[in-house]
């Protein structure tokens, strides 16, 4: 991903929020802008987990997410009896 494809996607990301999730982006935002200056656990990340990251966020975008007890009911019931 270049960097112009990289900003691409965040600005329609951002364009698609609503009022609420916009706000709390933004809140988000001036937070790591302000205070977040150490971005070397990032940075220690291959560009395979980078891009699952990046793919997470695309999944959730697209409401493909599961909440987490979900997750942990399935997991639980499929292992409880292991």
């Amino acid at each position: 991903m270049t960097i112009s494809d990289l900003k691409l996607s965040i600005f329609r990301h951002v364009d698609a929020l609503d009022k609420h999730k916009l706000e709390t982006f933004y809140g988000v935002l001036i937070n790591f802008m302000n205070e977040q200056k150490d971005i070397t656990d990032w940075e220690k990340l291959s560009g395979k987990q980078k891009q699952g990251i990046f793919d997470a966020i695309d999944e959730i975008n697209a409401h493909k997410d599961m909440p987490g007890e979900t997750v942990i009911a399935k997991y639980r019931e499929k292992y409880s009896h292991a």
